[in-house]
């Protein structure tokens, strides 16, 4: 997989996911981490889709860092 090839907010969010997993002693970067990490970029595009489908991206979320600390 060339990272290169990837968005510069997408590589961030998965350097963000890692720093995520790693600081939760967690051995592999999961979709839940990747997730977590790109509604947590203010300017991305996540929050705002979420909040298009009808969802609510601070709930998300806290969902998310619920069933990271699992």
């Amino acid at each position: 997989m060339r990272l290169d090839r990837f968005t510069a907010k997408f590589q961030q969010a998965l350097a963000d996911a890692q720093s995520l997993a790693v600081g939760r002693d967690n051995q592999f970067i999961e979709p839940i981490h990747i997730l977590s990490a790109l509604i947590a970029q203010e300017d991305g595009s996540v929050r705002p889709l979420l909040t298009l489908a009808g969802s609510d991206p601070k709930a998300v979320s806290l969902l998310l860092k619920e069933a990271i600390e699992k």
